[in-house]
């Protein structure tokens, strides 16, 4: 089994869609599904995870409505369907192999994976080193 990505700990599988453009907005300057999902307050991650759980119209339907509200980008008011529909194809099939299932679950409910765990135990060895050096240090005395 790989080890998972310590440094990004969210699925790989969500990142062709999430770094797709979506349009240049009035400054000329590129928007991805990232971006647009991050400035309407949504967790891009999440909502990638729960655009796959759906089927492939309902994701590209739920997507155009996302769009429909990003107003930064002037060519998504009239043609964020299209949009939609191209970037729908980038989102990877639906949960059935079982690491992707596991990465759209974890996003999804919002549980953290292994790694965190792996991270808190580190820190409390790390806080509990850091005592007993603090504590022997004054002994000597």
């Amino acid at each position: 089994m790989a080890a998972p990505n310590v440094l990004n700990p969210h699925p790989p599988e969500f990142e062709r869609f999430l770094y797709a453009s979506v349009g240049e907005d009035r400054n000329g300057y590129v928007v991805t599904v990232l971006s647009t999902l991050a400035r309407l307050g949504l967790d891009p991650w999440k909502e990638a995870a729960e655009l796959v759980a759906l089927r492939r119209d309902a994701a590209q339907a739920r997507l155009g409505t996302r769009l429909a509200r990003f107003r930064d980008v002037p060519a998504l008011a009239s043609d964020h369907g299209r949009i939609a529909g191209d970037l729908s194809q980038l989102l990877p099939e639906g949960p059935t192999s079982g690491a992707l299932q596991r990465a759209a679950s974890t996003v999804a409910d919002g549980r953290p994976g292994t790694s965190g765990l792996i991270w808190a135990v580190l820190a409390i060895i790390f806080v509990l080193f850091q005592m007993l050096m603090v504590g022997g240090s004054g002994s000597g005395e």
